[in-house]
């Protein structure tokens, strides 16, 4: 497989995750993250350093209207739970790993 067909089936890849997570809007960042270690906003994150190392300015807030497809305050406020205890500790203990 050449790098362009490679580059395109990635890019496709990705545009299907991010429009299978948000088709899962019930999928929560702080499950995504204690399960996958990953949310979201990681995802946000990477893309802003990929935008950056291609001379792009990208900012994470830029970033993360892309990933969450609206405003990150707007898709907080219509979907985002607030976090359990069990999930609050689950999340605390996993991020002595990284």
């Amino acid at each position: 497989m050449d790098n362009k067909t490679r580059t395109e089936i990635e890019a496709a890849v990705f545009r299907r995750l991010l429009a299978h997570l948000d088709s899962r809007k019930d999928a929560q960042n702080i499950d995504l993250m204690n399960l996958a270690g990953f949310c979201r906003n990681c995802l946000s994150k990477w893309y802003a350093a990929a935008a950056a190392e291609h001379g792009e300015a990208v900012d994470y807030e830029q970033a993360r209207t892309l990933v969450y497809g609206m405003p990150y305050g707007e898709w907080k406020a219509k979907y985002q739970t607030d976090a359990t205890p069990a999930q609050q500790a689950r999340f605390e203990a996993g991020q002595k790993d990284h």
